[in-house]
């Protein structure tokens, strides 16, 4: 399963930018491992401030129990790296 350090690095490699929507299914996990990580991730306070999480079409995964299909993260999560 993806740590914190690998994800934040996979959505750099993806978004041009921080705070930059990036589809779930870009980060290349199968349905599963996708929830299990950013469900994870969600779930802490600490990590989860700094992840968003939207709707707005394509491949749909659920995390912490909604729906979500993009993933956006704020520059500022790299205090906690």
């Amino acid at each position: 399963m993806m740590n914190l350090k690998e994800v934040v690095e996979r959505y750099r490699k993806l978004a041009p930018r921080f705070s930059v929507p990036v589809s779930l299914s870009c980060f290349d996990l199968g349905a599963e491992e996708t929830t299990k990580v950013f469900s994870s991730l969600d779930e802490d306070y600490h990590i989860s401030r700094f992840f968003h999480f939207s709707n707005v079409g394509g491949k749909r995964f659920v995390v912490s129990g909604e729906t979500a299909t993009h993933v956006a993260i704020d520059q500022d999560i790299n205090t906690l790296l």
